[in-house]
Formats: C-alpha cells, structure tokens, sequence
C-alpha cells in the first residue's frame, strides 16, 4: 500500500506484516468491541493538512485523525481518497480504518512552530473525527486541548454523538479561542437510514446532540444534508426536519442536496438501482452534466425550503436578528463549495459570559460584541 512508508516494521524480516514486535510501529487489528472494522495503525509525519489557495473552503487548515469511515454513508463525498491507499472506495472506505495514532504529539509539534500563525484548522471536513474508531483511540482530546492551548481557532463537524463525551473540554476551550460546532442530518426515516448510513446515530440521537451542545453555551450549526431528490425532499419531510432542529436550538442551518463525486456516485447508484429502480431515470438525469445537480433543482428547493425556513425561525428575516446570525455565509462547505455553513458552525467569539437568552429561551451562543458565526445559506 503507498501508505507502507510509514511502517518502521517493513526492513524487518522477523516482524509479522502489520505487527510490529517494536511499541509505536504500525500494526493491524480487529477487536471484538468493533465487528468488521480493521483498523491499520499508522505514524503520521505531519497531521495539518494545508488547503489549496484557490480552494473556496472557508479555512486554511485541517486535520484528519482517521481515513475511511465507519458511518458507512453511501453518498460520502469522501469515498475515492481511499483509492490513494490502494483500498477500494465501497467496503474497504467502511471498514478498513487508518488511524494516526502519534496524531496529537505531531500536532503540538507543528503548532509550537514560531511559523505557526494560529489560522482556523477544521476537522471533519473529509471524515468524520468522532465515527465508531474514536471511541477506542480517544485522539479527539488531544487534538482539542493542543489547538486549544496554541490559542488556535478550530471548528469541527460531526454526526458522531461521541462528541457528547468532550463537550466539557470545548466548553473549556471556547472560553480561551474561537469555536465552531456543526452536526450533520437529513435522513429521518427509519429504514432509509438503515439503509444509507447503517454506522450513523440515529437522527433523533443527533438531535440530542445539538440540544446538549447548545444548552452547554456552545453555538452548533445544523447541515440537512444530503437532500435526497424524490426521497427526502417533500414539504412534509423537509419541515419536520427543520421543525426538529429548531426545536433543539440549533444557531443555524444549512439546506444541501446530495451531490455524487464518483467513488460514491457508484456506491449510491448500485443501491438506488436496488431499492428505488423508478427513480434511477430521475438521477440519471440530474446528474447527467457531474456531480452537482443542476441550478434549476437548487432554485426548486430553495423555494421550497424558504417558507419552511420562515416558519420555524431559521430565516434571516423572522430568525436572524434574535439569532443574531446576519452578517452573509461563507461559502464552501464541505463536499460543495457552492453551499454556505450555517451559523455557529464556524469559530466565533467563544464562549458567552451571561449573554441574554434568544428566541425559544435558550442562552445566546454568540457575546455581543465578538465577530459572529455566517449566517445560514439556502441551497
């Protein structure tokens, strides 16, 4: 695999492939805490990842703690970068985990640089930090209280509930550098969540998440998204969506319909055929010109959803100004640049000290006078 480099044990003709005999070097393992996930353990030699100038993400840097990813989601946008590692961007994205185990000892390395400028660093903008892996490696810690102690502003987003277990340390750190929190849902069906996003927290799970956040004083920023053409993008279960997040105090939303990069265009479409074949002719033309579909289909949901928006106080004009969510997004979201990030999902002022409560009694996650999270972008 190209990422064999990063094995000391490879010169070593006496050392098992994948198990080093040498504590630190790579290795390869399954427990039974985790059925069906490999998980490779790799050094990593530098763990910010520099994001091209030309990019539109709103962010220089990002960290990734683990490539592949456990939620299973079919139309992962980040399916084909386990191609580069020789594995396949089906199962093996699901399963075949690589976990960069010396992650928060490189990380304070790289940012007690004097070169370091304290630029905002996003994680979870490829896979997820808080997926299944998490749970055993406990790296999410280390990465918080590094970036938090370099007076780095961060911003994370997640559908992991895991996240719960560090909301005391971000309440911490948002009290000392700037923090974002995004949580990401679209599918509230039972069974087509089974389907899609089998490794997934079940919505109403993600939503208790939100609820925690915000009622810690922390902003969190909402992305329905994927919205699936033909599946989940009716009135009705559009507004009970946006309804739900309301309700659990989100400080924003976004509203995104399912793109398709190829690697998961395959693995989405192999299922489509499968389970809805009445709606294969629909995507097929959709997506006919690549993976974005076309600019009449976001005009359409964007009317749909503006309503919706309105009547639960998500929108600039009914919601913004208690929310206090007005100045314009920044475009760029994660898989779609075309697409804005929703209040409180990028690094704000930090953490409020007796800020006045906003609409539906919760307390306001931005202080008065710091620089606001974008305002939430209809898509």
């Amino acid at each position: 695999m190209r990422w064999d480099a990063q094995r000391l044990d490879v010169e070593d003709p006496t050392t098992l492939p994948g198990m080093p005999s040498i504590r630190g070097l790579l290795r390869t393992v399954q427990v039974p805490e985790f059925p069906g996930l490999t998980f490779h353990e790799v050094r990593a030699k530098s763990v910010l990842n520099h994001v091209p100038g030309d990019s539109a993400m709103p962010f220089p840097w990002t960290i990734n703690p683990y490539r592949g990813c456990s939620h299973a989601c079919r139309y992962c946008f980040s399916r084909r970068t386990h191609e580069w590692l020789e594995l396949d961007s089906g199962h093996d994205f699901d399963s075949q985990i690589v976990v960069k185990t010396n992650l928060v000892d490189v990380l304070r390395k790289e940012l007690a640089r004097p070169s370091w400028q304290r630029e905002h660093v996003a994680l979870g903008t490829n896979t997820d930090p808080y997926q299944r892996a998490e749970g055993r490696y406990k790296l999410m810690p280390g990465v918080i209280a590094a970036l938090r102690d370099s007076g780095t502003p961060f911003s994370i987003l997640t559908k992991g509930t895991l996240l719960r277990r560090d909301i005391p340390l971000l309440v911490e750190a948002a009290r000392q550098v700037p923090v974002g929190l995004g949580v990401s849902m679209a599918i509230w069906d039972d069974d087509l969540h089974a389907a899609l996003e089998p490794g997934v927290p079940t919505p109403r799970a993600r939503l208790d998440l939100v609820r925690a956040i915000t009622e810690a004083g922390l902003p969190c920023g909402v992305f329905l998204a994927p919205v699936l053409p033909g599946l989940t993008d009716g009135v009705a279960e559009l507004d009970a969506a946006l309804a739900a997040i309301a309700a659990a105090g989100a400080t924003g939303v976004t509203v995104i319909p399912l793109h398709l990069r190829p690697g998961a265009r395959e693995w989405f479409m192999a299922w489509l055929t499968r389970a809805h074949p009445e709606l294969v002719p629909r995507y097929e033309r959709l997506y006919v010109r690549g993976a974005y579909v076309p600019a009449e289909y976001r005009t359409w949901l964007a009317q749909r959803v503006a309503p919706l928006l309105a009547k639960h106080r998500l929108d600039r004009q009914k919601g913004g100004a208690a929310r206090r969510i007005d100045p314009p997004p920044a475009a760029g979201a994660p898989g779609d640049e075309e697409a804005g990030f929703p209040a409180g999902s990028l690094p704000t002022g930090g953490l409020p000290l007796g800020g006045a409560p906003v609409a539906g009694g919760r307390g306001d996650p931005h202080p008065p006078d710091a620089p606001q999270g974008e305002q939430l972008a209809l898509l």
